[in-house]
């Protein structure tokens, strides 16, 4: 059965519901989850598309190791987190020895060994920020969310970080290392997704295909729409690691128009032509949405924005904020909202914005978070988030599925319906964490298979 038989004309959505050209965490935005005594999961709308491993830009001293989304995006993302969202081995980098004293000695003095590297802790903390913040907004579906945390753009500029690094090793395998990462997890996840729509009465047809290598957006059903909707971001990352060998070498070519040029076009697809409503024009409008972000990182990456005056990159983007803010506020009868999410002009403007202060503001003052590292168990919070960001981002939406139905059979419970705020989508969410920290222990060793670690319950 073709996709359109199967009741998504266009790529995605219902027959009798018009396809956004355009989504994000989820081409749609998320309607709050109903209230946990209904027997159903919450009826959201489907959208076609919502963590990695930065690299250090070379001053650094610090390594760390990220999913890439799909690194692990990210991270994956989120992935390399993230990701977000794919990860590359850890990169290190060795600090100057202590000086020897200027003393005589009989024998010669040994020098110390060299400092172990650690992770940037800044770079870390926002992954799992934002990681956070997409479960936060699939949860209660707040259209603010996207303002307060551009979580994808960010992810997006973290991932493109590291790839910059990796890329001075041989392309090719830098992509196969990116895809060896990215994809076991999401086929483990897709053999239980899968499994569960065809138990429900799905038909696929040869777009199973995209269920395997997903650069196009993965069929399925209605009944599992709220599980699979989450794949655009997989789907954008894995196109971004393909076209990053000749994005880099462009952008090295003249690094601030090129990077200009990345706002082009969204604007191309928003006001000239608006791409095939297909599965390529998805592509084509997250590609444009988030290329401004990927290439900022190759930009970080590359010490440009450090050299750069501080006056013109924070003018340039509180503009692009402004300008992101006010198209969303005032365009919000095109999609009923100012959601983000539902705007991609708007969604690219203030992610580029956002994702340029926090790329520049951590070369320019060179902030690292190594405090973080004071406090032990927040510390080790950031780690197992940066470590499984791919299992993260992929396994959440279930996690919040399954919540319903268990909060459900607390009713039953006088003890619990009296003491515990069911009806609380608050409750839902916390209990959402509770399954999440679930899926992190029992498939979270994927991602350890993947980059050929050994497999661990939890990430050390």
């Amino acid at each position: 059965m073709s996709w359109e038989q199967q009741g998504y004309g266009g790529g995605y959505g219902h027959p009798q519901q018009p396809q956004q050209p355009y989504g994000h965490e989820g081409h749609g935005q998320p309607q709050p989850y109903g209230q946990p005594q209904s027997p159903y999961p919450y009826q959201q709308q489907p959208y076609p598309h919502q963590q990695q491993p930065y690299p250090q830009q070379q001053p650094y001293p610090q390594q760390y190791a990220a999913t890439d989304y799909g690194q692990g995006a990210g991270a994956a993302v989120v992935g390399e987190t993230a990701t977000l969202p794919a990860v590359e081995p850890e990169m290190e980098t060795e600090t100057d020895p202590e000086p020897v004293a200027a003393e005589v000695v009989e024998e010669p003095a040994e020098k110390p060994a060299p400092k172990p590297a650690g992770r940037d802790r800044y770079f870390d903390t926002l992954r799992a920020v934002a990681l956070i913040r997409v479960v936060t907004y699939h949860t209660f579906g707040w259209a603010w969310c996207g303002m307060v945390f551009p979580s994808m753009g960010i992810m997006f500029g973290l991932a493109g970080t590291l790839m910059a690094k990796s890329l001075e090793r041989p392309a090719f395998k830098v992509v196969k290392s990116r895809m060896r990462r990215l994809l076991p997890p999401f086929w483990f996840w897709g053999f239980f997704v899968v499994l569960a729509m065809l138990i429900h009465d799905w038909m696929p047809g040869w777009q199973i295909v995209f269920w395997v290598v997903p650069l196009g957006d993965p069929p399925g059903n209605r009944w599992g729409v709220q599980a699979w909707e989450i794949l655009w971001y997989l789907r954008t990352y894995l196109w971004f690691v393909l076209l990053s060998p000749a994005l880099l070498w462009i952008f090295r070519k003249a690094p601030i128009p090129v990077l200009l040029l990345t706002l082009v076009p969204i604007v191309v697809l928003k006001f000239v032509w608006a791409g095939p409503d297909n599965r390529l024009g998805n592509a084509m409008w997250d590609l444009s949405t988030y290329l401004f972000c990927w290439v900022l990182g190759f930009a970080h990456r590359d010490g440009v924005l450090q050299r750069l005056k501080p006056f013109l990159v924070v003018g340039l983007s509180v503009a692009a904020i402004v300008f992101g803010g006010w198209y969303a506020f005032t365009h919000q009868g095109e999609a009923g909202t100012y959601d983000l999410d539902e705007n991609p002009l708007a969604q690219t403007y203030w992610s580029a914005g956002y994702v340029m202060l926090l790329m520049w503001a951590k070369a320019h003052f060179n902030i690292d978070f190594a405090w973080l590292t004071r406090f032990k168990k927040l510390d080790r919070i950031v780690t197992i988030f940066n470590s499984r960001a791919v299992t993260i981002y992929l396994w959440h939406e279930i996690a919040l599925i399954l919540a319903v139905p268990l909060i459900d059979q607390f009713w039953n419970v006088p003890a619990f319906e009296k003491w515990l705020p069911l009806e609380s989508q608050w409750f839902m969410f916390g209990i959402g964490w509770i399954l999440i920290a679930l899926f992190i222990v029992l498939c979270g060793w994927v991602e350890d298979v993947a980059a050929k670690k050994k497999p661990r319950l939890l990430p050390s």
